[in-house]
């Protein structure tokens, strides 16, 4: 049984993306313990992301000039490592897309070539026949045609002369008349 190559593909870029979760919880975890990750790694995304979501919930509710306070460290350090977890499965996702998309081109070009090909092969072979009519026009113009009546004739005449091989004397004269007037006819 063969199994075409797309799902083979999704189910590899499925199992891609169940391996990045983990993945994401991993680097959340190291970003935790590791006070170089959590400060510079981890610290600037959260709070810039938490200074964005107050500043658009304060103008929402008609607060304009509003001081926003940063977070402490600890809240901070977790929402940091949540958003590299959550940049870190978006990362995949959107690479498997990228490589989905091109995959996909890769696959529309070569059949489009296929296509192409097809139809310079069928236009060379149309561009031939073409080239073989004329030349067969120009046979038939060039030989003068027998009527069909003129073959016909000649056919039975051909015909008339292998019976007079085989029959060498008439059985009787009326016989002979016969096939004398028959002969005068054609």
């Amino acid at each position: 049984m063969v199994v075409g190559a797309f799902p083979m593909a999704k189910l590899l870029y499925l199992g891609i993306r169940q391996v990045s979760k983990p993945l994401a919880n991993r680097i959340k975890e190291a970003a935790r313990r590791s006070e170089f990750f959590k400060t510079y790694i981890c610290l600037p995304p959260a709070q810039l992301y938490h200074w964005a979501e107050m500043r658009t919930k304060m103008r929402i509710m008609g607060f304009r000039g509003t001081v926003i306070k940063p977070l402490n460290e600890d809240a901070a350090a977790e929402l940091g490592a949540e958003l590299l977890g959550e940049a870190t499965i978006f990362v995949v996702g959107g690479g498997c897309l990228v490589l989905e998309y091109w995959r996909h081109q890769t696959h529309q070009r070569h059949k489009e070539e296929e296509q192409r090909a097809a139809w310079d092969a069928m236009r060379d072979e149309v561009g031939r026949l073409a080239l073989v009519l004329e030349a067969l026009q120009v046979q038939m113009q060039a030989a003068p045609a027998p009527s069909a009546l003129e073959e016909l004739q000649a056919q039975m005449r051909e015909v008339r002369a292998q019976l007079c091989a085989r029959d060498p004397q008439p059985a009787s004269p009326a016989v002979s008349a016969a096939k004398v007037q028959e002969s005068a006819q054609v």
